[in-house]
């Protein structure tokens, strides 16, 4: 899985500027808007055709540019500012992260799985019950990584007697 999670930072360029910017809450909490953009960007192929090509890749690009898009935060203390943190020490510092985090990190980032099947099937059928529904289930276990990211981050913090903001 950790494979998985280096190859998503590489494709996503996240720079340590870059993290430092992901780190507002404003990206953090617009970041949620992607899956729900996207399920309408495919579900467009009805009202709009092909041209709903077009929404895909405004999405896609959306995705990449939302890490960049705010400035850095001015304080860390949020509940944002942290999951982006203990995310970075999940990427980065795997072997000072407890097991149970990596393994509920891993659980979470497979629990969604599920969830964008059914969207997808939804999405497939134009079931627009299906389709939120697993838009749902996709996004859950992934606002419950953040909530996981904001745990391993403090308790990263507690282990190693850095301070705020060190990653």
């Amino acid at each position: 899985m950790s494979g998985l999670y280096r190859a998503t930072e590489r494709l996503m360029g996240m720079s340590d500027r870059v993290w430092a910017r992901h780190a507002s809450p404003w990206s953090v909490y617009s970041r949620f808007t992607i899956l729900p953009l996207l399920a309408l960007a495919v579900w467009s192929r009805v009202w709009i055709g092909a041209w709903a090509w077009g929404a895909v890749t405004a999405v896609l690009l959306w995705t990449w540019v939302n890490p960049r898009a705010f400035p850095p935060p001015a304080s860390l203390d949020s509940w944002a500012s942290r999951g982006v943190l203990g995310e970075r020490v999940f990427l980065n510092r795997r072997d000072e992260v407890p097991g149970h985090h990596r393994v509920w990190g891993a659980m979470l980032s497979a629990g969604a799985l599920p969830g964008a099947v059914v969207m997808a099937w939804g999405l497939w059928a134009l079931d627009a019950a299906w389709a939120v529904f697993g838009t749902l289930l996709t996004m859950i276990p992934k606002i419950w990584f953040v909530d996981r990211m904001v745990w391993v981050y403090a308790d990263w913090l507690r282990k190693t007697g850095k301070e705020l903001g060190d990653v």
